[in-house]
């Protein structure tokens, strides 16, 4: 457990479990790098697994603003990876951390990469004539973009989670809205709103083509968030070895909700 002091003098949350390959695992929007608890005490002994929290999020709350971008993201863990002196990474991004890792490749390339994994994420948000593949299953447009951005926080993450685990609509409203304001309170939401809205303007798909290393591609069978067929563009748009692992009866949350079975995955490519 420490703080990367950076040279701005922000401080990023980080942890260092076991030795070896270094592992490095970025978290979505809204989440820590709790998300990879589990994954990484079953895979104990295996690794150097390095997990920490964005800007804005869990221990890292106090180095967010209102102006903090994806591009910032892709700084801050560049600044990581050099500061760390970190080569022959294996960089595994789920959700907002997987378009951090494409935009990181797009500014910084794949040299000290050994491997990408990206998890469930879109390399486009917002869907047009020409695109399908963005947020919700091809459903969230640039007209949706423009409203999104009338609306608070509170709003936006109790839209969003609810189309992140559908299950939720089950839950009694009172015992929602306290487990999401729980949740947010671990973040900053000035930061949550704009890392939001820059995810939104990014195209990353150019990015894709430009990584130089073995990628996989981590998703939801059944897609939440995200088109399955998602795992196909992948495999279409990049020139380097690429497999895809598909996770059954699982929603974006599936790195939660199936432990065992993403450690299993991810062992098979340390």
């Amino acid at each position: 457990m420490s703080i990367y002091k950076m040279k701005n003098n922000d401080g990023l949350y980080y942890e260092e479990h076991g030795n070896g390959k270094p592992v490095v695992m970025m978290h979505g929007w809204t989440s820590t790098h709790d998300v990879f608890s589990k994954p990484v005490s079953l895979l104990s002994g295996k690794a150097r697994f390095i997990c920490y929290d964005h800007r804005g999020h869990g221990g890292s709350k106090a180095a967010g603003s209102n102006t903090v971008s994806v591009e910032m993201l892709a700084d801050d863990l560049n600044e990581l990876i050099e500061g760390l002196q970190l080569d022959q990474v294996i960089l595994l991004g789920w959700s907002m951390g997987a378009s951090t890792a494409l935009t990181y490749i797009g500014k910084y390339g794949c040299s000290r990469l050994s491997q990408v994994v990206l998890c469930d994420m879109t390399p486009k948000k917002i869907n047009d004539a020409d695109w399908h593949l963005g947020l919700y299953k091809g459903g969230y447009t640039g007209s949706d973009s423009l409203a999104d951005k009338l609306k608070d926080c509170k709003t936006l993450f109790h839209e969003y989670a609810l189309k992140t685990d559908p299950k939720l609509e089950r839950v009694p409203a009172p015992l929602l809205k306290a487990g999401l304001r729980k949740k947010l309170k671990e973040c900053d939401e000035a930061t949550l709103l704009s890392l939001f809205h820059s995810m939104n303007g990014q195209d990353l798909r150019k990015n894709v083509g430009k990584i130089t290393v073995p990628l996989t591609y981590f998703y939801s069978e059944q897609g939440t968030l995200y088109s399955p067929e998602l795992a196909k563009w992948y495999g279409d748009n990049v020139n380097v070895p690429y497999k895809s692992v598909a996770f059954p009866d699982s929603t974006h949350l599936f790195i939660s909700e199936h432990p065992k079975e993403f450690s299993g995955e991810l062992e098979k490519l340390i």
